[in-house]
């Protein structure tokens, strides 16, 4: 166990701190008063939870997912539409850049799974071929 002097907005400290592999446990140590200042605990705040998200769908072998997450800027087909292999069919905003997704091969669209504006997962379902 080592005593340290700590100094937080301010204020100062004196804490033990055990360095792990000296054999020493934190029972055996005998407290040390804090000489200028009151010992205190610091809490850090609880965590926050991350909003819950939608898992994605998942895509067949006919089916175009997102290749990354990010935000759709434009759907650039129609159900029903014809697409030819290599034809945009939608573009996805992540880290202020486009990243344009096209068809990987000639089919018709059977449906579309998101709209301009959803956030998207990587892997989600973005079009279904017919």
């Amino acid at each position: 166990m080592k005593k340290l002097r700590v100094t937080v907005e301010g204020k100062a400290y004196d804490v033990l701190v055990e360095i792990m592999g000296e054999g020493t446990s934190a029972a055996a140590a005998a407290p040390v008063p804090a000489q200028s200042a009151p010992l205190s605990t610091v809490v850090a705040p609880a965590p926050v939870a991350a909003p819950k998200t939608a898992d994605p769908a998942p895509a067949g072998a006919n089916d175009i997912a997102s290749p990354l997450a990010g935000k759709v800027v434009s759907i650039d087909v129609k159900v029903g539409q014809d697409v030819e292999e290599g034809a945009q069919v939608a573009t996805i905003e992540a880290m202020k850049m486009n990243t344009y997704i096209y068809a990987p091969k000639a089919g018709r669209i059977a449906s579309i799974h998101t709209q301009v504006g959803d956030g998207i997962e990587e892997g989600a379902l973005i079009i279904k071929y017919a």
